[in-house]
């Protein structure tokens, strides 16, 4: 079963992934996207349940597909990326 909790912190490790490769502040997506800037923040630490009107206007601004926004995000896909660099990195000793 998916952990809603591990799925909203990589979500919001998501969203300032996507803002950090922009060169936005938190303030600069609050202001693009129509959201206040304590509650993008709260999003990116994982700490808010996203409505998907407010995932919407994420993928608009950021100009990603929502899969695209999401990619990554959910416990099955994470736990899989860390088991494969560690078994990466087992084989390259």
């Amino acid at each position: 079963m998916q952990d809603p909790v591990t799925v909203r912190k990589n979500l919001g490790e998501r969203i300032r992934y996507l803002r950090s490769k922009r060169g936005w502040s938190q303030e600069r997506l609050a202001h693009e996207s129509g959201l206040g800037r304590s509650f993008t923040g709260a999003i990116e630490r994982g700490e808010k349940d996203i409505r998907m009107r407010t995932l919407c206007k994420l993928s608009i601004v950021f100009e990603v597909t929502l899969s695209d926004l999401l990619k990554g995000t959910d416990d099955f896909s994470r736990s899989g990326e860390r088991k494969a660099k560690r078994s990466t990195a087992s084989r390259s000793r």
